[in-house]
């Protein structure tokens, strides 16, 4: 199966070797002077140019520079091996580049949001975004070698114009356009299809890309043919940030949605926007499909919230699915799983896949069952040595409980006093004394005060309060019962004080007591504790106290029920409940129970209610009316007091419950949100991390294999190319972490080290070139160009195949190949202009085989542009995948674009065929 997954990156490698063969045959032909056809002079003045190897930016000339054959293969092996190893030093580099360059893009903000309904919250978005660092930072980090390139060799070699920069970004843009993206088509899975999202953003993207070619023809050809101009120059520079802007605008879609107030669909059959009458837009993407609305409710609402939602939605759907495939896990085994799981299967960033290309290339695993493996370890090391609760020296005394409730005639109260760590053995003596409340000692209470003595091996200690009754009809009463004066000896006998030498026990909280006396005079008025209770979702059966307070006399019935609100019964949100509570002879308190449904909402604030009804007596006696005959005095004085002792609802007759969501619930969706910033699994934290990481094999393996993120053994394959590579992984160890300065400390030297390395690699191809024969721009065209671009082929076969969109393999080719010329080409050649034009010369750059290979990539790219969008039709698919039939097909046609451009290009440059 391994096999059959590179079975495209070997075929372009055999490729590759079969052209570097033909190339070298026909430089030794070159040499012998036996070309069998006449070349074509007159058309292109480079025709005319040696082979001869010029000095290097830092490399020197290998003397002598005639040498025999035999010295001439071994150079040619020794250049060649010494150019592989130093795209994979540039891969390695840019591995590290690039987790900075994801650092810094995962940088977050807070923001806050307000809702239709007027509430607000906070929640925090990236603060880059996504098509503004996609073509900026991340176009810069995966063409970081071709711009450098370019820059270097016109600053090297006197600021005069070369053909081995400019010819890479041309031969790396049709790499990247034509055998990239066949083997993107290519890998996809029978039966799907892979579509882009951001249509919009291709559309700028892909056109753009063509136009940096055409322009960079017509500076070359039609406005000073043969010279540069500084304002060729600035303005191709200048076009980076106009097209950084449009992609941006299109991705936002400003202008165009902001000021419709009529209602646009698509024709499915014509693509074309239709205009009716109707309220704001849907939000229509431009393959007719309905995506993200920026309206609701006729509101302006911002994207990122809705980005914040889904990204939620999506949190809870993965911990619900894994809930119900894995019942026997706890929440901390299902986090890591839904971790992991969310990992593999977000929309990862360009950066994220040239990095995971990279580490799986040079031996160094798969980040994603890394980073799982690492944090199921932490966890379990966790849970290992977690230490017990640490032994207290100190011994608390306390009430447990602090409140007591007692009926009047109930003669007396017991409260209890407890001791809790310390040395049991140790006898502590503690003083208790009443304090009036609204109860009153004397009166409704008997005054009391007193010592309570914990002896050995004692862990409480209960003491009595009387309580006075009367036949006073009153409101319920309380007093307190302070604590004081603590002492500790090591015997029984009493204790000193001033022998001490320090504490070995405290008072702690509660060190009062609340005792409240309840009148047993009157039927009691029934109440519930609140008007509002707030309750968890995930709270499972609530409980619903029903307090009987100012008296407790005879058994009374009291009938209760709940009333649906905003949230509903029926075992929707609740389960609906009625019926009565039957309250004894002096019983005070009961509950009621309802079943809350826990559906697991990340964010829920509905409403019920529950009322209590008119309560009745069970034992009607006490309120007969006597009518028959005259009521005597007495009579008259029991009636009176029967009358005020009837039951009643009291302050809180109906109790609204708010459901809301389970903070431990939101809480775990939170702490996940935030583990599924991939700047976590690609980012360093020291320079200790990077220094293991970079001595550590690990296995390369698939996202898909299986869902727990464990880790495989590595296969021979890693473990050769783990040695092969250890010299760079350990040398750019020493590079600083990314979580320095928030990644722009690993940027500036990550950049640095390429350009380095780049300039080496310049020099490299040059005499690599120039030693068997060829010239610079096929060099560059073939050999430089695929170099650069292995790591792009294999991020981009991975995004085709894990990505649910085309976005991040494909839709970053178009922005990338834009970037080269504006950054690549028009930086370098601003720089030499200017100079030139200091001096008061001008920037001479040949125009002859660099123009023609810019037509000729310009034609087949928008062949290959054309042939993508026809490929979204319905019977198709999408861009990528689709029927075995159309795929391969596709897949040939680029491949051979990409060989006919290579042909083209070396015969012209050869003056094989004609040119400009």
């Amino acid at each position: 199966m391994a096999w059959l997954r590179l079975q495209p990156v070997t075929s372009a490698f055999l490729r590759f070797g079969l052209i570097t063969f033909v190339l070298f045959l026909h430089g030794l032909q070159v040499d012998a002077g036996t070309g069998a056809i006449p070349p074509i002079t007159g058309q292109n003045d480079t025709c005319s140019g040696s082979s001869e190897c010029k000095e290097g930016v830092i490399l020197p000339i290998w003397y002598p520079e005639n040498p025999s054959l035999g010295d001439k293969i071994a150079r040619v092996i020794v250049y060649f091996v010494a150019l592989i190893y130093m795209f994979l030093g540039v891969s390695i580099i840019a591995d590290r580049f690039m987790a900075s360059i994801e650092v810094i893009t995962s940088q977050e903000k807070e923001i806050t949001i307000k809702k239709s309904n007027g509430e607000t919250t906070t929640t925090t978005i990236r603060v880059w975004n996504e098509t503004v660092s996609n073509l900026t930072l991340m176009a810069l980090g995966s063409s970081a070698p071709e711009i450098l390139l370019s820059l270097i060799e016109v600053c090297g070699h006197g600021f005069v114009a070369g053909d081995l920069g400019p010819s890479t970004i041309v031969g790396s843009a049709a790499f990247n356009m034509f055998i990239i993206i066949a083997i993107c088509v290519y890998v996809i899975p029978d039966g799907e299809t892979r579509k882009i999202k951001h249509l919009r953003v291709f559309f700028v993207t892909a056109a753009w890309s063509i136009f940096a070619y055409i322009w960079l023809y017509m500076i070359l050809a039609v406005f000073s043919p043969g010279v540069v101009q500084v304002w060729e120059g600035l303005l191709t520079l200048f076009f980076f940030p106009v097209c950084v802007i449009l992609a941006w605008i299109a991705d936002r879609k400003l202008f165009l949605y902001k000021y419709m107030h009529k209602r646009y669909r698509t024709d499915k059959h014509r693509g074309i926007i239709i205009e009716t009458e109707g309220d704001h837009p849907k939000g229509i993407e431009m393959d007719g499909k309905m995506m993200n609305s920026h309206f609701l409710d006729g509101n302006l609402v911002p994207m990122e919230g809705k980005e914040v939602d889904e990204s939620r939605k999506e949190m809870i759907r993965i911990l619900k699915d894994l809930k119900q495939k894995h019942p026997e896990k706890d929440l901390d085994q299902l986090v890591e799983m839904a971790n992991y799981y969310a990992l593999s299967h977000q929309q990862k960033s360009r950066a994220f896949y040239r990095i995971q290309a990279t580490r799986m290339m040079t031996g160094a695993g798969n980040i994603l069952k890394k980073h799982a493996a690492e944090q199921a370890k932490r966890s379990t090391s966790l849970h290992e040595v977690r230490p017990e609760e640490p032994e207290e020296f100190i011994s608390k005394i306390y009430f447990d409980p602090c409140s007591y409730q007692c009926l009047e005639n109930c003669g007396a109260v017991l409260l209890t006093i407890v001791r809790k760590g310390g040395d049991v053995s140790k006898t502590i003596y503690v003083d208790y004394k009443t304090e009036d409340g609204s109860a009153n000692a004397g009166a409704d209470y008997e005054f009391t005060e007193g010592t309570v003595v914990l002896k050995s091996g004692e862990t409480q200690k209960e003491f009595s309060i009387g309580i006075i009754d009367d036949d006073i009809f009153e409101e319920d009463e309380h007093f307190f019962v302070r604590l004081s004066n603590l002492r500790v000896v090591e015997t029984d006998e009493p204790p000193d004080l001033n022998k001490l030498p320090y504490p070995k026990a405290i008072l702690a909280s509660p060190c009062v007591a609340t005792v409240t006396i309840l009148d047993d005079d009157h039927a009691g008025i029934f109440t519930f504790e609140c008007d509002v209770i707030h309750v968890s979702e995930s709270i499972g059966v609530m409980e619903v106290k029903v307090l009987r307070t100012s008296g407790a006399r005879g058994t009374v019935i009291v009938p209760f029920r709940t009333v649906e609100g905003t949230a509903k019964g029926g075992g929707e949100d609740f389960e609906d409940a009625y019926g009565e509570l039957e309250f004894k002879n002096d019983e005070t308190v009961k509950t009621i129970h309802i079943k809350v449904i826990d559906d697991e909402e990340y964010e829920k604030n509905k409403t019920f209610f529950i009322e209590l009804m008119g309560p009745r007596m069970v034992d009607m006696s006490l309120q007969k009316e006597v009518s028959e005959r005259k009521l005597t005095m007495e009579e008259e004085e029991a009636k009176r007091i029967a009358e005020m002792g009837k039951p009643i609802l009291g302050e809180h007759p109906k109790l609204e419950v708010v459901v809301e969501e389970s903070y431990e619930f939101k809480s775990t969706v939170d702490k996940l949100i935030k583990k599924t910033n991939l700047a976590l699994v690609v980012g360093t934290h020291s320079w200790r991390d990077q220094f293991m990481e970079a001595i550590t094999v690990s296995a390369a393996g698939d996202e898909d294999e299986d869902e727990s993120g464990e880790e495989r053994l590595p296969s021979c394959f890693d473990y050769v190319m783990h040695f092969l590579t250890v010299f760079w992984k350990v040398l750019f160890a020493c590079v600083p972490p990314t979580e320095y300065c928030n990644g722009w400390a690993c940027f500036i030297v990550s950049i640095m080290i390429i350009g380095m390395l780049t300039a080496v690699i310049g020099d490299l191809a040059s005499h690599f070139g120039c030693t068997i024969g060829l010239k610079d721009s096929v060099t560059a065209v073939v050999f430089v160009a695929f170099g650069t671009s292995v790591p792009d082929t294999f991020a981009s076969k991975a995004a085709a195949v894990q990505d649910m969109y085309a976005d991040a393999s494909i839709g970053n080719v178009t922005g990338s190949n834009a970037v080269n010329v504006f950054l690549g080409i028009g930086l370098a050649w601003s720089v030499a202009a200017i100079y030139w034009a200091s001096k008061g010369q001008e920037f001479h750059v040949s125009a002859g085989t660099l123009a023609f290979s810019v037509t000729l990539f310009t034609i087949f790219a928008f062949v290959c542009i054309s042939i993508l969008l026809y490929r979204r039709r319905p019977h198709l698919g999408g861009e990528l995948g689709g029927p075995k039939g159309c795929r391969l097909a596709t897949t040939l046609l680029f491949v051979s674009l990409w060989l006919l451009y290579i042909l083209f290009a070396t015969l012209e440059a050869y003056c094989y065929i004609r040119g400009f």
